[in-house]
This record gives C-alpha cells, structure tokens and sequence, in this order.
C-alpha cells in the first residue's frame, strides 16, 4: 500500500447534520442565511474599506485581507452543504475531497496567519506609537501578507499529498459536512503515522506559532495600557482591541475544542457542532465583532450603503 494511491473509493459518502428531514429543512435555511451574511457582511468591509481614503491604514488593510479570506473560508463548505441538500446527493467525489480539503485548511491557515498579523500591528500602534509609521510601513504589510498565503499553501499542500498516497478501501463514510483530515484518516486502510506525525508535528508549529506570537504581543500591550495614568487612556487603548481579542478567542477556542481535546472527550455530535462554529459561524460573525466597535468603520459602512441605496 505504499507511495501511490490505489484506492478504491471513487467517491465519499458525507452524512452532514442531521439525518432527519424536518432538521435538514431548518439547517438548510440556516447555512443559507449564515452564508449570505457572511458574503454581504464581509464583502461591505471590503468596499468600505476600498473606497474610504481614511482607511487607508495598515490596520484596515489586513482586516479587508481577513474579510476576503473569511468569504473564501466559508465558500470551501457551505455551497457544497447547500447544493448537496438541494441536490438530493450526500457524496463528494475522492479528488474533490481532497481540493475542498486544501482550500478549507488554506484558509484556516490564512485565518491563523493575519490574527497573529493584526496583533503585532496593535502592538506596535500601542507601544511604539511615535515610530508605527515608519515600522508598519506599506511593503512591510504586503509581505507579511505575500508570506503569509506562500506559508499557508506550502503547508496544506505538504498534507495534501500526504493524504493523496493513501489507499482508501471500503468505508467511505464521513460523519461531518465536510472533507476533515481526522475522520479522512480514520477511513484509510494504509500506514497514516506519517500523516499523524507532519499534524503533530509541522502542522502543530504552523498553529501554535502565530497564537504565541498573539499572546506575547498582547502581554506586550496590556504592560504598556497599564502605565498610562489616565483611566480613560487605558479605555481607548483597551477599546482598540477588544475587537480583535474577541475573534481571536472565537477562532482559537473552537478549534482547540476540536483538535486539541483528548480523543476521549471525543464525539462526532460534539466536533460536528465545535465545525459549524470556527467554519460557518466564525467568519459571519467577524463583520458585525469588527463593526460594532469601531467608529471609522461603522461610518465608512453607512456611507457605502447610503450611496448604493440612494444610486438605486
């Protein structure tokens, strides 16, 4: 069973949510309304962000990046789920499994990547204010992001030919919505260790790398907040990030939930739903966690709307 891939499987049988029809009808409405918010919600901060000059900043630049990211994310999975049902059909073929496979965890990687990016960018606006402009300069974002899709699919491209070598005899059987590499290895009938040690080992460095670098910018920033006198200084610093705190801690807890967890505390019910959240839920609740907090944007949002409404 060795280098080449001689599966049998053709195809993957993917059992989604829920078995039961009336579920599949309200799930259904559901992944249509979470998709459609998520697309028109992060696309707004797109435009809003593209036609507002006061947002020009470094800042904005990687949260309109994590915005089209977070369009992508959500497209790897929810179309396939929503044209699945519509379709009648539950099976995904074994070279499309592996193609929504790499987009899926490309953009988790990509998701990974510009947190860790937009923290350093807070750490420098917060500790270094008198040299942010000079530092954060406009080629040093653009690499960072340039680095940071090159690192994303050099990465899921290693673990996708990985899983391409295997052999895949008789069951073809997925218990989520989409091609996840944990239950993919389970169904494998060939030697996975070598899979199981790039996850645990290079896979793992790629996910913990940039939360380290998350919580050293944010110890960081936190000792400098609490030198400054004024209570209301603190507010306004803390204020700026709270935002970003909070996606953080959505993305990152759900995925330590699902992947960081003892195998015992394992069940598909509970991973299933910890998915739907870092997956579908996560990226449609960016726009509003980014919006709501933040003046300038809620502006340049009003202002696009109010100019698409009244052009109508």
């Amino acid at each position: 069973m060795g280098g080449t891939n001689q599966s049998s499987v053709s195809e993957f049988l993917l059992l989604g949510l829920s078995r039961q029809p009336q579920q599949q009808q309200l799930l259904f409405l559901l992944f249509l309304i979470m998709y459609l918010v998520t697309v028109l919600g992060n696309l707004l901060i797109i435009l809003a962000i593209g036609t507002d000059s006061h947002l020009h900043t470094p800042m904005y630049f990687f949260l309109s990046n994590l915005s089209f990211v977070d369009v992508c994310f959500s497209s790897t999975t929810v179309p396939k789920v929503l044209a699945n049902h519509i379709l009648g059909s539950q099976t995904i073929s074994f070279s499309g499994c592996l193609t929504q496979m790499y987009f899926l965890f490309m953009f988790v990687d990509m998701d990974n990547f510009l947190l860790a990016v937009m923290a350093y960018d807070r750490y420098v606006a917060i500790c270094h204010p008198l040299h942010y402009t000079t530092k954060m300069t406009h080629q040093l974002c653009v690499l960072m992001v340039a680095g940071s899709w090159v690192t994303a699919n050099l990465n899921v491209l290693l673990h996708t030919l990985l899983m391409a070598r295997l052999s895949f005899c008789a069951d073809n059987t997925i218990p989520h919505f989409f091609c996840d590499i944990t239950p993919l290895l389970k169904l494998s009938c060939s030697d996975t260790h070598l899979n199981e040690l790039m996850i645990l080992t290079e896979g793992a460095v790629i996910m913990v790398t940039p939360f380290v670098c998350i919580l050293i910018s944010y110890i960081h920033i936190t000792s400098a907040v609490l030198r400054v006198s004024s209570t209301q200084g603190r507010w306004r610093a803390f204020s700026t990030c709270s935002s970003h705190l909070a996606v953080v801690g959505l993305f990152y807890g759900t995925i330590i939930a699902v992947y960081f967890n003892p195998s015992s505390a394992h069940s598909s019910e509970k991973d299933t739903a910890a998915t739907v959240l870092y997956t579908v839920v996560t990226p449609m609740l960016n726009p509003f966690i980014y919006s709501l907090r933040n003046r300038d944007l809620k502006g340049a949002l009003c202002k696009v709307v109010h100019r698409r409404t009244f052009s109508v």
